[in-house]
């Protein structure tokens, strides 16, 4: 046996080996349904908990500038040593206890900056929604693939087993000088193909099915078994109704609309700021006896109190008219952005939803090109029985239409992911994968 016969010989024996290892282990697989593989991605996703965390953080952020408009109290103490006019460090008098208020009643900037910093923290909740679509459309497409490669797999070893049948076949009638040497070669250069074929359909398999658990959160050494048959993603949104929905679910779009309302604020805040701001404060001191303070004053009290409210009025204030100027920039520029944005996932739904139909244009020859082979299998199976074809023509019709069903299933994978992203920009995607 020449060496080109032995690597054939070995590609066929693993593709056999690694078949027969599938089948021990299917009592043993995990058996999962695209929503089930959805819903697990969801739970188990990383990038998810992630976008929530954020999200959390951006609360907080607001919450920090809401607090200067809530009631804050200090208090404190210490011990200082002074000679002559008895006072401690920041001018105030000696005292055994201090307690201190203070809260903004009208302050625009501090304002402005509170509202701005809630309008983010709704875009960090956008980036949640976007995450969770964009882990579900993940999750989607590799159980997609992995059903694909599956049933390609399935295929191929028939298609292998053809192969060999044709080089057996071509093999004795050389011998039989009924055909070529070449012939010989070309069947053998077939199966080799097709062996190679097989056995990178193997190494995708693996590699989705390690994808697949990882975003599932399903251990590596537990197999997945994947259901053949899938839902149809097929929408009957015309383009310019799933033009409209994009532009009104885009994340990007709803995160530039915060980021303009953040800035309408901000730039309101800017105008306010020539106003005074108004803050609310007193404390509370218990004075001490410390180096005689009693006796540098007629009336001394021990107990003080002191509550008002601390107007601060700008004059002439430069700064506030340089950053109305910043903000009214700003906030132009935030219209621009939202503008653009809007126009931008407005050409993009448009050519995916073109892209989609033609894929699906696309997917219907691949199934009449499969559906023609399978005919004429059928055909050339009916010549064989009345004497009129051969067993190498059966064959030969047997891996055309295993070829076409590869071209079939690429062309529905592909045509499927397309529905998907489309379902996904129109806020569609959670509805269908989910329910």
């Amino acid at each position: 046996m020449s060496r080109f016969h032995r690597l054939i010989a070995l590609a066929a024996f693993l593709a056999f080996a690694a078949s027969s290892l599938c089948a021990q282990n299917v009592e043993n697989a995990h058996k999962l349904s695209l929503r089930e593989a959805v819903t697990l991605a969801l739970e188990n996703s990383r990038d998810l908990k992630l976008a929530r965390v954020q999200y959390e953080v951006a609360l907080n952020e607001a919450g920090v500038d809401r607090a200067a408009f809530l009631p804050n109290l200090y208090t404190g103490g210490g011990y200082v040593y002074t000679h002559g006019f008895p006072s401690v460090p920041g001018s105030g008098p000696p005292s055994v206890f201090e307690l201190a208020y203070r809260q903004s009643v009208f302050n625009p900037l501090l304002k402005g900056q509170q509202r701005a910093d809630e309008d983010r923290a709704r875009s960090k909740k956008v980036e949640i929604d976007r995450m969770r679509d964009d882990v579900m459309v993940r999750a989607a497409s590799v159980y997609l693939e992995l059903a694909e490669v599956r049933h390609l797999l399935a295929v191929m070893g028939t298609d292998q087993a053809a192969a060999e049948k044709i080089v057996e076949v071509t093999r004795q009638r050389v011998a039989a000088n009924q055909e070529l040497p070449i012939e010989e070669t070309k069947a053998e250069l077939t199966s080799a193909r097709i062996n190679e074929r097989l056995l990178k359909l193997q190494d995708r398999d693996e590699l989705l099915s390690h994808q697949l658990g990882d975003l599932t959160g399903i251990p590596d050494n537990q197999p997945i078994e994947v259901e053949a048959e899938q839902p149809s993603f097929g929408s009957d949104l015309q383009q310019a109704q799933a033009a409209e929905l994009a532009v009104q679910n885009d994340a990007g779009v709803r995160e530039a609309e915060n980021e303009r309302v953040a800035r309408q604020h901000l730039f309101r805040a800017a105008r306010l700021s020539y106003w005074p701001t108004v803050d609310a404060v007193g404390d509370y001191s218990i004075f001490s006896h410390v180096n005689n303070y009693d006796l540098f004053y007629k009336t001394f009290v021990r107990n003080n109190i002191n509550v008002g409210i601390e107007v601060t009025i700008p004059i002439f204030a430069s700064k506030t008219r340089a950053n109305v100027a910043l903000a009214r920039s700003e906030l132009d520029e935030a219209e621009v952005a939202l503008g653009n944005r809007r126009q931008q996932v407005r050409v993009q739904s448009q050519q995916s939803t073109r892209e989609s139909r033609e894929l699906e244009a696309s997917r219907e020859v691949a199934r009449l090109d499969l559906k023609v082979a399978q005919q004429t299998l059928e055909l050339t199976q009916a010549r064989l029985e009345d004497g009129k074809a051969t067993l190498r023509d059966v064959e030969q019709a047997r891996v055309d239409e295993s070829e076409k069903w590869m071209y079939f299933l690429d062309a529905d994978l592909a045509w499927q992911k397309s529905q998907l992203k489309i379902l996904q920009v129109t806020g569609q995607l959670a509805k269908v994968l989910q329910h």
